[in-house]
């Protein structure tokens, strides 16, 4: 289902009861839902009236007992129905440190997603850790509109939000200017996002038709932000942005404290309470000093159990004492402040040396004419890889502008090669940048025969 407030209520009605709630994107199609019904087991489905049909194929194909609908209809017994059950909910006991809460999809960037396991302990982990990083309180307004099926809206809107006792605005799809409205509206003192939103929030002229005076704090995740969007933010709108920095498998685990100076922009801050950090050499795997760049591992209470019937994807990602391998190129200052440089798997690699796609990216996102933009991979004969740049424009500029403005911020291996102007960029339903989609567009079109 998309965010409502029945969604909120199962979830934690079926938490409460030592159950496991496994989570589901509403824009899945049938064999997708009915793919991951199997993988996990589940035994009912609860729905929108508007995805029924979807659910209802999806579970005569899987092992679903019975439906539930939000809404009305009379194929299936009604969420309403539940609500009107009478008698108290059965006592239960939980192992907190062993009982699976939540099945949460890892992003899936790269393969099929799979299913990371949060145990009861690790769940409450998660919430008190974010009330503390962001300051949660009962006299804060936020808007619920990061998905309730992703780590970021189970975490903080969805649970941490009511943990807190705050008001949440639950908005069902994303939309920019519904969110800005809602803000505006509703006197939003703060909000979580994605470095996607924090870039419409910079670039966007809609921004300046909004009163977003309520707004105090906006605590960004899910991928790397550029030190110059978080300033033009801050600029435009007024209002402190912090980050904060985790996956699905242990989240949150960084995140920037009120005294972090503005040197430190750019930073996913300093570890959070519990939670341990080092960075891994790629070739040697042993750790390195300040300033060092290499693979982050992390450990604390909100870890993952494992993934869900994959031993030996569990084996690969959670290795000895509990640490767990994000995945992620980063290196920690002298300070303990924390750089997230991108992702392993989407490094490009030119020639002998690596690319951080994100890096170039915050450098494009940083020219006035840029509205979005992504970098990934383009196969090149000579140099095995090479940085090429998709552009969405707000004001005119050329190819070649844009890549001599690069050229003279980075090294000169880092140069974007090739660039090419699109309508916009593809994003997850959580914002993130989908940057596979774009790889594999370049893979397909290198393939197609030359017209001549």
């Amino acid at each position: 289902a998309p965010n409502c407030i029945e969604y909120m209520i199962a979830f934690h009605a079926i938490v409460s009861l030592g159950a496991t709630v496994s989570t589901v994107n509403p824009m899945y199609l049938s064999n997708e839902l009915s793919h991951q019904l199997l993988e996990h087991d589940a035994r009912y489905l609860i729905t929108d009236e508007d995805l029924l049909d979807r659910a209802e194929q999806a579970g005569d194909e899987s092992r679903v007992r019975e439906l539930f609908v939000i809404g009305n209809t009379s194929r299936h017994p009604s969420f309403d129905s539940l609500l009107a059950a009478e008698g108290s909910a059965p006592s239960v006991q939980i192992d907190s440190e062993n009982d699976v809460a939540v099945l949460l999809c890892s992003s899936g960037t790269t393969g099929m997603p799979k299913a990371v396991m949060l145990t009861h302990r690790a769940l409450a982990a998660i919430v008190t850790t974010i009330i503390a990083a962001a300051e949660l309180s009962e006299y804060d307004v936020i808007p619920a509109h990061l998905p309730f099926f992703h780590i970021l809206g189970v975490g903080s809107t969805m649970s941490a939000g009511p943990a807190a006792g705050l008001t949440s605005v639950i908005l069902p799809r994303f939309d920019f200017s519904q969110f800005l409205q809602l803000i505006q509206d509703f006197r939003v003192t703060q909000t979580f996002a994605v470095p996607p939103i924090l870039v419409q929030l910079a670039k966007n002229s809609t921004v300046d038709d909004y009163d977003l005076s309520s707004l105090r704090l906006i605590t960004c995740g899910a991928a790397p932000l550029g030190a110059d969007t978080v300033q033009q933010v801050r600029d435009r709108i007024g209002c402190q942005i912090k980050q904060l920095y985790g996956m699905t498998e242990i989240a949150p685990s960084h995140g920037s404290p009120n005294e972090a100076p503005p040197s430190k922009q750019g930073s996913v801050g300093v570890c959070l309470p519990n939670v341990q950090a080092m960075t891994i050499d790629l070739e040697t795997g042993l750790p390195l000093g300040p300033g060092q760049t290499g693979e982050i591992w992390l450990r604390g209470p909100m870890a993952m159990k494992g993934y869900f019937k994959n031993p030996e994807a569990t084996a690969a990602t959670k290795v000895e004492g509990g640490w767990i391998r994000t995945g992620d190129l980063g290196y920690a200052d002298d300070d303990g402040y924390f750089y997230i440089v991108d992702r392993l798997k989407e490094l490009i690699k030119y020639k002998a040396y690596q690319v951080a796609p994100a890096e170039l990216e915050a450098v494009l996102l940083s020219h006035p004419a840029v509205a979005d933009c992504a970098v990934v991979r383009s196969p090149d004969e000579e140099a095995g890889e090479v940085p090429k740049a998709f552009v969405v424009l707000k004001a005119p500029a050329t190819e070649e502008e844009l890549i001599g403005y690069v050229a003279g911020r980075v090294a000169p291996y880092k140069k974007v090669r090739r660039l090419e102007f699109v309508d916009e960029i593809p994003k997850s339903a959580t914002g993130k940048l989908l940057r596979r989609v774009l790889i594999e567009r370049e893979l397909e079109r290198l393939r197609e025969p030359s017209l001549i």
